[in-house]
């Protein structure tokens, strides 16, 4: 069997949530003074590869601590959508054409969706050699609608996750939305893309963060920013059936935790 990391690093370089607090580190002892080096950190729990707990939209929902060890670990499909390109919408209909080389996407499954974001994240090499990109890997991410949510259900999935910043699509994202600055170009990328007609078809109002207030209360949950070895593991192929960890500490209390996820390849 070999182990192939679906986590991104994470330290102060890493971008932070939209609105969010970054990480921050530094040391608090060190060995010539203190005789050990020893760190302190403050930090949201949403940035780098994290998994989130139905307490972050449901009030009194699972928290870390209560997630049953049996949604983090076991049978699952990683799936390429990269298709769909900037701003691109993944559908039930993709998923299961891509995942059908693998044999299809199986009830209860965990399902990882490769979306390419993860070419652009942070700690890929920079331009003009690499292919990091901070700002379209936040503003330009591809992202579901409501029938996609409905899917998932269907499905029995407790834990999915995509190697971008949401899993939701930034017109569903203060991204979209009303972030200062950023909003006004995203909207306009995605008039481009959609028509202007079409938006409020398919991101009404009550769409805002579908992917966290209609699965969330189904304890339907994600991981978010994976990536590491996620292209390794594809290969040429467009899905691949593997086994799938997803390791957050054990946060009492916690609405959301830091993730090392792993693919368990035989």
């Amino acid at each position: 069997m070999k182990l192939y990391d679906l986590s991104q690093p994470l330290n102060q370089e890493a971008p932070f949530w939209p609105l969010y607090p970054p990480f921050e580190v530094k040391f608090i002892k060190r060995k010539a003074e203190h005789g050990v080096n020893a760190q302190y950190i403050m930090t949201s729990n949403h940035m780098g590869t994290h998994l989130d707990a139905p307490l972050h939209f449901v009030t009194n929902g699972k928290t870390i601590d209560q997630i049953p060890l049996t949604w983090l670990y076991g049978p699952g499909i990683i799936v390429d959508v990269s298709e769909v390109g900037d701003l691109g919408i993944y559908t039930k209909e993709i998923v299961e054409k891509n995942a059908r080389e693998a044999g299809g996407v199986k009830d209860g499954d965990i399902l990882i969706l490769f979306t390419g974001w993860s070419r652009y994240a942070w700690y890929q090499k920079p331009k003009p050699a690499g292919t990091a990109d901070e700002e379209r890997y936040i503003h330009m991410h591809p992202g579901p609608t409501r029938p996609f949510c409905d899917y998932l259900l269907e499905k029995k999935i407790h834990i999915w996750g995509v190697d971008a910043v949401s899993t939701d699509h930034p017109m569903n994202l203060p991204i979209g939305r009303f972030l200062p600055r950023v909003s006004t170009k995203v909207r306009a990328a995605a008039v481009k893309k959609f028509g202007e007609e079409n938006l409020a078809k398919l991101f009404p109002d009550e769409d805002y963060q579908l992917t966290h207030n209609i699965l969330f209360p189904k304890d339907c949950i994600h991981i978010e920013n994976l990536g590491g070895q996620i292209e390794e593991v594809l290969g040429k192929k467009k899905a691949v059936r593997t086994t799938i960890g997803c390791f957050p500490w054990l946060f009492k209390g916690g609405e959301a935790a830091f993730a090392r996820t792993v693919a368990f390849v035989e």
